[in-house]
């Protein structure tokens, strides 16, 4: 029997809510299908700050390096831990292992309504690929005199030529692999004329190599614009860190509910561990209320065994949530339904183990 070790960090907020019910999909698919998860939960982020005072132990991701894989729930509490504090744990796995390509699929499926008007389901069926290791998250800056009138505070983007190339390789890879074989570059090259055309160069340069795959630009405003009036036409999406952060929240609430969104943060070399989280955030004022959707973290967390090798329970998972959906009978409140957050999950797992 396979086995695999899993890291779990619930994290804050509905992370924890959501991640519980990944967790039960998670065991009821391996137990259906045959193989064996050890999952070790690390209960780091607002609970381990009020005991400690940091929000992750010093050590932590030497501890997170012996498992191949993550899976996060939402990290932030504002009330308690200012977000810039909240988030270093996150960005530093990302950074530190490498995680260099975050991939954001989006879809509008059966049974969910898009808000935009008259969108039917299949006509969004996209992927955000983002940069997701350098560009504008580094930690490239600083304040000077920052309480006094003459503050100053400076923020760098850092874009280099082997993070540009691996990401755009990745995004026509990606592409390539999809039925319509389209690639979209976004950037802001027309206003930041030298980090977003070193994008352009990459691109141009790079672009020969797969004559397959149809490729375009947009600059990241009028690319906003694009997907609320025709986001039919996009396929796969390459974008720097900050502007794929941005899109996929679009991406996954024209698609019905970010709720529905997941996301992987990969190292694809697999040299370190790779992390799986959905898109949401910890949503501080629904989180102990049993109602935000699973379903986001059930699909990361779907993606994660796909990641793993094990494709067929991916497979199940994905076909389950898209009959569930589909049936409108156990629907969260974000997608008009009043079903709880357990509720979901549990309708979830029963049509796992009907199969």
């Amino acid at each position: 029997m396979k086995k695999y070790d899993i890291a779990l960090y619930p994290g804050d907020g509905i992370g924890i809510e959501v991640i519980a019910e990944a967790k039960k999909v998670l065991n009821t698919v391996a137990d259906k299908l045959g193989f064996s998860l050890n999952i070790t939960e690390f209960p780091w982020g607002h609970r381990y700050w009020k005991e400690h005072g940091k929000v992750a132990p010093d050590d932590f991701l030497s501890i997170l390096s012996d498992y191949p894989v993550i899976l996060l729930g939402a990290i932030g509490d504002p009330a308690n831990v200012p977000d810039h504090i909240t988030l270093v744990p996150l960005i530093e796995m990302r950074q530190k292992f490498d995680q260099y390509a975050c991939v954001r699929p989006a879809k509008l499926f059966s049974g969910v309504r898009s808000p935009l008007a008259d969108r039917k389901a299949g006509e969004i069926d996209l992927v955000v690929i983002r940069e997701n290791s350098e560009g504008e998250y580094v930690d490239a800056g600083g304040f000077f005199k920052s309480k006094t009138s003459d503050g100053m505070a400076m923020q760098t983007a850092i874009h280099t030529r082997k993070g540009v190339e691996r990401i755009i390789r990745y995004g026509f890879e990606t592409a390539r692999k999809r039925k319509n074989k389209h690639l979209t570059m976004v950037t802001k090259s027309n206003a930041l004329k030298y980090g977003m055309v070193f994008w352009d160069q990459v691109l141009q340069t790079i672009a020969p190599e797969y004559p397959d795959v149809k490729t375009n630009k947009y600059h990241v405003d009028a690319m906003c614009m694009a997907l609320v009036q025709k986001p039919q036409v996009f396929d796969c999406i390459v974008c720097s860190n900050m502007f794929g952060d941005i899109i996929s929240d679009l991406t996954g609430a024209i698609s019905g509910s970010i709720g529905l969104a997941p996301s992987s943060n990969i190292n694809p070399e697999r040299l370190y561990p790779s992390l799986f989280e959905p898109v949401h955030g910890s949503a501080p004022d629904i989180a102990g209320k049993n109602v935000a959707n699973p379903v986001a973290a059930i699909r990361s967390a779907a993606m994660m065994l796909d990641f793993l090798g094990e494709s067929e329970a991916a497979a199940m998972i994905e076909n389950i949530v898209e009959s569930y959906l589909n049936d409108q009978k156990f629907l969260t409140r974000d997608l008009g339904g009043n079903a709880t957050t357990s509720e979901a999950g549990s309708e979830i797992i029963r049509r796992i183990n009907s199969r």
